[in-house]
């Protein structure tokens, strides 16, 4: 049963079991959310929840995480990984006095879980217009905190069945301030699961596999032995990657094509993007009115790349979304759909120029630590330091 051996491999997990290779990918997702915390805090939308919750800080350090579409992505599931994880033990680590290596420990455990998640019910589910960052994205919470909270195997079972009940979020929401209440909700009701599960809360022994569970409620075709098949020994969160460009992931190949090509594409009246269907669906808006709805447009997108060869967080603003040569720029845009190309895939005509832009690339270190600085500004410092050394801190005390 996926779900007993899910709550039996948490609990039994151990610090010294995690390989070499899959800590130092955990070390790179928690400085890339840090830095994505820091940042998002600032955001508008965050501010509101700020004034409206203002104690809730997994509510909103997870919102604050995805806010400027800056974050990550599982690229087998489209997953944001690490919001609602980040939200979720941020919060229980100014409470707890917890070694930097179990802190590790549990990120590491909540990003294998919410993308083992995510497998199971890929693809439909997020093709039915549920949001995995936040159905998945609760139990990767709950998972991680649980392991904060030294949870036994029948304690993380009941907080996988609490998280499982709480386990919500819609595509609808996209291009619009109520986004990031999907990665907030995820990482405070994670944090809840796993608190109630600490006091003997109970839930359903098979939260996930029941008849009314959240693999048959929300997965219908998916394939639960994603869930628990090579765990411990295939690490499925070594296979997240760190967004380059502060907009919608099925953008970014598009986008380094775009700024590679842009010579040869500027000077066009006509640009015919060819996308998956799934991928216009989620990203054909044409005139954005502001940086939310600029972040998944590609039109926009595009219109930066070309006219102004960059895409960074000034490039997706609310000014940038009503600049009238950007607003120009994006009429020149037509869209295609082709079945044939992946999710994350275009192809870029106009004339005889053809680009193709078949996947995103993967930050590295030197890339993703000039990302965090900017994100940090004058704490950037501080937080490095603070990840590079967590294998060694006794205690964690978070900057």
């Amino acid at each position: 049963m996926a779900d007993k051996r899910l709550a039996q491999f948490l609990a039994d997990s151990r610090c010294e079991d995690i390989p070499a290779h899959v800590r130092r990918q955990g070390k790179r997702a928690i400085l890339n959310v840090a830095g994505c915390i820091l940042a998002g805090r600032h955001d508008p939308a965050v501010a509101v929840l700020k004034n409206t919750f203002p104690a809730d800080e997994a509510l909103i350090d997870s919102a604050a995480a995805t806010a400027d579409d800056y974050d990550d992505t599982h690229l087998p599931t489209v997953i944001h990984v690490t919001p609602p994880i980040g939200g979720a033990l941020f919060s229980l680590v100014r409470k707890l006095n917890v070694s930097g290596a179990q802190f590790l420990h549990a990120f590491i455990l909540g990003m294998e879980t919410t993308c083992r998640m995510g497998n199971a019910l890929t693809p439909g589910h997020y093709e039915r217009g549920w949001h995995i960052t936040s159905t998945c994205g609760v139990f990767g919470a709950a998972a991680a905190a649980g392991k904060l909270l030294q949870l036994n195997e029948s304690q993380f079972l009941s907080a996988l069945g609490i998280a499982a009940t709480q386990a919500s979020g819609l595509a609808e929401v996209f291009g619009t301030m109520a986004r990031i209440l999907n990665a907030g909700f995820a990482g405070r009701n994670g944090l809840v699961a796993a608190s109630l599960a600490a006091h003997s809360f109970q839930g359903p022994i098979r939260p996930i596999t029941g008849a009314h569970g959240f693999m048959n409620v929300f997965g219908g075709d998916g394939d639960v032995r994603q869930i628990v098949q090579s765990l411990g020994e295939h690490w499925e969160m070594t296979d997240v990657v760190y967004k380059p460009y502060p907009c919608g992931v099925v953008l970014h190949a598009l986008l380094d094509a775009c700024l590679e090509a842009r010579q040869r594409l500027y000077h066009a009246d006509r640009i015919t993007v060819a996308m998956h269907p799934l991928a216009i669906e989620r990203t054909n808006r044409p005139e954005p009115r502001n940086a939310v709805e600029a972040k998944l447009s590609l039109q926009h997108a595009l219109a930066v790349a070309l006219l102004r060869g960059r895409a960074g967080l000034t490039e997706f603003s609310d000014d940038a979304a009503n600049d009238a040569a950007l607003q120009a720029f994006r009429r020149r845009v037509v869209v295609v759909p082709d079945e044939r190309l992946d999710k994350m895939a275009a192809v870029i005509r106009s004339g005889e120029t053809v680009v193709e832009a078949l996947a995103p690339r993967a930050m590295d270190d030197i890339q993703l630590t000039a990302k965090f600085r900017q994100l940090a500004g004058s704490r950037a410092d501080e937080w490095i330091r603070l990840v590079d050394s967590l294998e060694s801190l006794d205690s964690v005390r978070l900057p």
